[in-house]
């Protein structure tokens, strides 16, 4: 079979596309960059914010951390998307910040790819600083910092250093993504 040539922005990709959740802490650029990726892949893309529901985003709004009990019907709509787009891939993001987070959306969806979007606390905050019209406030930073538990090396997925425009970041994490297939080998484009 094959496929019509991609467009400049849209790459070629092998199928299936990767399921990819873009990871990190709030002012990683999750939603940026995960559109990004989403886009050059011609992916379907969802933003973990719209999976929260009201009483989170009330609590996180009033500067309360959420903890596993809040987290978890969150984590289960989130996993239910990757179980949805399993088969034809996708882009989802989602802090994933504990190990266990991360497990337990693997187990629901073996071909995810974890991109953690990874910077210097101080280059973090001040994205927060500057970031307007979102509910979580900047001083949730110090929480989420202390609840990340960065990918250990037997996850499947990368690390990606934020602290340059959304673009390259994007651009590092597909280069940096391995191939869905399992062989470790980047994907061929």
């Amino acid at each position: 079979m094959t496929h019509p040539p991609a467009s400049p922005s849209r790459p070629s990709f092998a199928r299936p596309l990767p399921l990819v959740v873009v990871m990190g802490v709030s002012g990683a650029g999750k939603t940026t960059v995960g559109r990004l990726v989403a886009d050059r892949l011609g992916a379907p893309f969802a933003d973990a914010d719209a999976f929260h529901p009201a009483s989170n985003k009330a609590l996180m709004a009033a500067g309360i951390p959420l903890g596993d009990t809040e987290r978890a019907p969150w984590l289960a709509a989130i996993a239910d998307w990757l179980t949805a787009h399993a088969a034809g891939g996708g882009v989802v993001t989602c802090s994933a910040l504990k190990r266990r987070y991360r497990d337990a959306l693997a187990r629901t969806a073996r071909r995810a790819l974890f991109v953690h979007l990874d910077g210097p606390a101080e280059v973090i905050a001040d994205r927060l600083a500057h970031r307007t019209g979102h509910f979580m406030p900047a001083c949730m930073l110090g929480s989420q910092l202390a609840d990340l538990e960065p990918l250990a090396p037997d996850e499947h997925g990368v690390r990606v250093p934020v602290g340059h425009p959304a673009r390259q970041v994007a651009d590092l994490a597909l280069a940096r993504l391995p191939c869905p297939h399992g062989t470790g080998a980047a994907c061929p484009r």
